[in-house]
């Protein structure tokens, strides 16, 4: 538009015909470009004026590529930078990105890589300085979430790939989430895959796609879960179930950032992040032989832990609070109130399973609840109970985990079976009168109302 200036690029780089490469390349995108051969150069046009974006060699005159890095994050934190690395030296890649950077290119350079790069750094360029957390809300002001919040808002400004460790329901897909949002790739699509869901013959179909005719079934082209998150995220739950050939082929991705869809005779230029989680421990299954060692380096670029809801026990009065106003507009009734003695029993609680276990809890006590407030009584809290034995008070974390879940599998369906037989019966006897059949069971009409759409009785 007239009057207002293009973005400007600094290209730092000691062959004149990759600068011109380079300059050709963005002038094409209505960008500016300015070079500088050496660091000396760099520094000076840094600080002498404004640019939305950096792109740096690795190997310069007077220096190392890595050192304009560091420099950038200590002077103008505000300016990405991107990195240019010789073919197959993804090391010095890794500890760009562990710098700070916001991505790297392989020589030879693939214009079309680097288009996608460098319009991503633009767009995270024109959120300025913001570094507010967009998407869900996370919620809590605990000390441990706030530095939580922090570090979302600080990796969603980066492409480097990371990993997000924490125990089983403490929400971190809800983290990868909020990355996602928070960064340059917000607009682009958020692929979340749980790879201990996928059967491991159809692993490398379901990754990479593949092409009309390339096995018994294949009766037309199918994109794979990599090219079905191109321009935005790909989030890797469970990383640690993928089996050793997998850790292979993703390892590629990554380092080359390619795929070969099955059937295809060429490999395809995939632009994706790549964010990861579990609650299992990679640095121990790396040194048991089960995860690649070169894979858990490239994963686990930055690495985020969530706390466990032990850890900001404070919170959970707020996250009480949240949970049963959105589990009473999914039930389409109005959110009780919780009393002091109910989130006193809350509060006492370790909670192995963390917030999904809290959510559980909440749920039942919505359909024990008979009155406008949830009682203590009205929370049922399963093993470790507050008044646990001694044999089983000091159980690990994980092993109070592991009863918490054992209890919810067949026991928990039967006892669905019952209570729907149950609430057939009433409506039957009061010929579908629900605040009837609410009376004869003992229930009021609200939970009586939640637990017909919960079990699907129609």
């Amino acid at each position: 538009m007239a009057g207002m200036s293009r973005p400007v690029v600094l290209v730092v780089d000691d062959e004149p015909d990759l600068v011109e490469l380079v300059g050709l390349t963005l002038s094409r995108m209505n960008l500016d470009t300015a070079a500088a051969g050496d660091l000396a150069g760099a520094r000076e046009l840094l600080q002498a004026r404004h640019f939305d974006l950096c792109l740096t060699d690795m190997r310069l005159p007077d220096g190392d590529g890595l050192d304009l890095v560091a420099w950038i994050g200590e002077n103008k934190p505000l300016v990405p930078v991107a990195v240019i690395s010789a073919h197959g030296n993804v090391e010095s890649a890794v500890r760009a990105l562990k710098l700070g950077a916001f991505d790297f290119v392989s020589k030879p350079i693939d214009l079309g890589v680097l288009r996608k790069l460098v319009s991503s750094a633009i767009k995270l360029g024109e959120q300025g300085g913001d570094l507010t957390v967009r998407g869900p809300r996370l919620i809590g002001q605990s000390a441990a979430m706030e530095a939580l919040r922090e570090m979302i808002a600080r990796v969603a400004r980066s492409q480097a790939p990371v990993h997000i460790a924490g125990e089983s329901g403490t929400g971190k897909e809800l983290v990868a989430r909020l990355i996602h949002d928070s960064g340059p790739r917000a607009e682009g699509p958020f692929v979340p895959v749980n790879c201990g869901a996928i059967p491991t013959e159809l692993m490398e179909s379901e990754f990479f796609g593949y092409k009309r005719g390339s096995f018994t079934g294949a009766v037309a082209d199918s994109k794979g879960l990599l090219q079905s998150a191109e321009g935005g995220t790909l989030f890797l739950d469970e990383v640690a179930d993928l089996p050793l050939h997998m850790q292979v082929k993703l390892l590629r991705v990554i380092q080359e950032k390619t795929v070969r869809p099955i059937g295809e005779a060429r490999e395809v230029a995939v632009d994706v992040r790549i964010l990861s989680a579990t609650h299992r421990d990679l640095a121990a299954l790396v040194r048991e032989g089960r995860f690649r060692e070169d894979l858990y380096y490239r994963i686990n670029v930055i690495e985020m832990r969530v706390p466990t809801l032990r850890e900001r026990a404070g919170d959970i009065a707020d996250l009480a609070e949240a949970i049963v106003r959105r589990l009473s507009r999914r039930m389409g009734v109005e959110a009780p109130a919780i009393s002091a003695g109910a989130l006193a029993a809350l509060a006492a609680h370790p909670f192995p399973g963390n917030v999904r276990e809290l959510e559980n809890v909440l749920e039942r006590a919505l359909t024990l609840c008979v009155t406008d407030t949830i009682e203590a009584a009205n929370i049922q809290l399963r093993a470790p109970m507050l008044d646990a034995p001694a044999d089983t008070a000091g159980a690990s974390p994980g092993s109070a985990a592991t009863a918490t879940v054992s209890g919810s599998g067949a026991l928990g369906e039967q006892l669905d079976s019952i209570e729907r037989d149950a609430i057939v019966k009433a409506l039957e006897q009061t010929r579908y009168n629900k605040t009837a059949a609410a009376k004869l069971l003992g229930m009021s009409f609200r939970a009586l109302r939640y637990r017909i759409k919960k079990l699907g009785i129609e």
